[in-house]
């Protein structure tokens, strides 16, 4: 019994679990609630030295004006309203997709439970989609299960893939920088998170060098049993080289290391000279020796891409040389949760299945995925240009993904101020910048960055003409901190 006479909350701060505590998400940080209380402050007619929030901190591609690709949601609609079948403006193929999807619904409704790893011939033509990415390997459908995007997959693995304790726990080695999801699924699940640093001076590639290093120095204190690589990097924008692949896989085979790999951006790839290699194909390339050995899971999703459906929230994920006592307990975790979204799952079986050549949506469908595509890789390179042309900006190109993770230098009477109120250096700066100008960015530190050098992450999506103004605000505000602060 509390003091004032009133009843102890059963569930409290220090009741509560410990290990939700201590994670932490930057993307939907405190810089975004401040942001969304800006953007109230604003409708109620508060004056602002902005006259709107621009949200460039999350990968949001519809939120920041993208158009949904037309073939998508047609055949999303007529699963949804099936009456819809009989009206003459949805075409054909259109139509015959949505009755092959509904023929295989509990009551043919998209409102009935599915099979917990996703309705079997959606898996199908996922297996073919990637059969045809990788050149012909072949995908076996029983080992790829539909998820809630590939954030809920995930941290299904890292489920099935922590245990121990003490010295025994698992460790799970992360990029630096890397996507906050896998710091706060190792910190929700008490794992130990095993640092490898991406190199920025050499575009953020990934060195074996670096691996070992990190590798051999966690085995003091945990048992580092799993190795994750997004490519493309997020929040970092590099594409992987076909021998870096090559390389980590064979890391992975000598240490024994699960590997997962995060390739939701595989379709965002805009460098010259650049290109998507999956961890799969190459596994396979490598011969028998690693492909029948090692052990692999790979996560693709319909929020990114040229897709952009983040609200769907669709995904699969696919296992190889998974043990098969293992995978039936992969197959019972599923099932607690009964089964994905179905309409993100028909979302998801139209990418994988998209019209073909002939077909009536064919050039349509070609010609609004390449718009979008081709729209980034202008944006991506745009970024870049604007960047280099500021003193104390120091951007790598953006190579693929949705982001640019630029390098700041920030003045010493700056990190001083932002350790007298509590904050890092670069949270101290995105803050003053949301302030001044309403522009929404993530801290690198909630990324994670070498000790002494300070980033922040944006988006490439807003239209060109909207990013180009943030370009500009915000390479203007940064002249105006760093003289301030001098």
């Amino acid at each position: 019994m509390a003091e004032n006479g009133l009843r102890d909350k059963v569930l409290s701060l220090d009741s509560m679990n410990p290990w939700v505590k201590r994670l932490e998400y930057a993307v939907r940080g405190p810089i975004l609630t401040r942001a969304v209380e800006l953007e109230e402050e604003l409708r109620q007619g508060v004056k602002k030295p902005f006259t709107e929030v621009i949200k460039a901190n999350i990968g949001d591609a519809h939120a920041m004006g993208q158009r949904p690709i037309t073939f998508l949601r047609q055949v999303s609609a007529l699963c949804l309203y099936p009456e819809l079948l009989s009206e003459p403006l949805f075409p054909d193929d259109a139509k015959q997709r949505a009755r092959r999807l509904l023929a295989a619904f509990g009551g043919q409704s998209v409102g009935a439970y599915t099979a917990s790893h996703g309705i079997e011939i959606i898996r199908q033509d996922v297996a073919r989609y990637i059969e045809r990415r990788d050149g012909g390997i072949p995908a076996n459908p029983n080992n790829i299960y539909l998820s809630t995007g590939a954030s809920d997959a995930v941290m299904t693995m890292l489920k099935l893939l922590v245990s121990g304790e003490g010295r025994s726990r698992t460790g799970v080695m992360i990029p630096i920088p890397q996507y906050p999801l896998y710091s706060a699924g190792i910190a929700e699940l008490n794992a130990v998170q095993v640092n490898y640093y991406l190199d920025e001076e050499h575009c953020w590639a990934l060195d074996v060098g670096e691996l070992r290093r990190a590798l051999h120095q966690a085995r003091g204190h945990c048992q580092p049993r799993v190795l994750c690589i997004i490519n493309p990097g997020n929040p970092t924008g590099q594409v992987q080289s076909r021998k870096c692949i090559e390389d980590v896989i064979k890391f992975a085979w000598e240490e024994q290391l699960f590997l997962m790999a995060d390739e939701v951006y595989q379709d965002n790839v805009y460098a010259e000279g650049s290109e998507f290699h999956s961890f799969k194909k190459v596994l396979f390339e490598l011969g028998p020796k690693y492909s029948s050995v090692v052990e692999l899971v790979s996560f693709h999703s319909i929020s990114k891409g040229f897709i952009g459906e983040c609200g769907f929230r669709g995904g699969y994920m696919e296992v190889v040389n998974l043990d098969p006592a293992v995978q039936q307990q992969l197959s019972k975790l599923v099932s607690v949760r009964l089964c994905p979204p179905v309409p993100s799952q028909v979302l998801l079986d139209v990418v994988m299945n998209p019209p073909k050549p002939g077909e009536p949506s064919y050039q349509s469908f070609i010609r609004e995925k390449q718009v979008v595509l081709s729209n980034l890789a202008h944006k991506a390179q745009l970024i870049q240009e604007i960047f280099s042309q500021v003193p104390g900006i120091r951007s790598n190109p953006v190579q693929g993904a949705m982001y640019s993770f630029p390098r700041i230098q920030i003045p010493a009477r700056a990190v001083q101020e932002a350790q007298a109120r509590g904050f890092a250096p670069d949270m101290f700066f995105c803050l003053q910048l949301l302030e001044e100008t309403g522009i929404c960015v993530v801290p690198g530190s909630g990324f994670g960055q070498r000790e002494g050098t300070y980033h922040f992450r944006m988006t490439i999506l807003p239209h060109v003409e909207k990013l180009q103004t943030l370009l500009k605000k915000l390479s203007q505000f940064y002249a105006k901190f760093t003289q301030e602060y001098s």
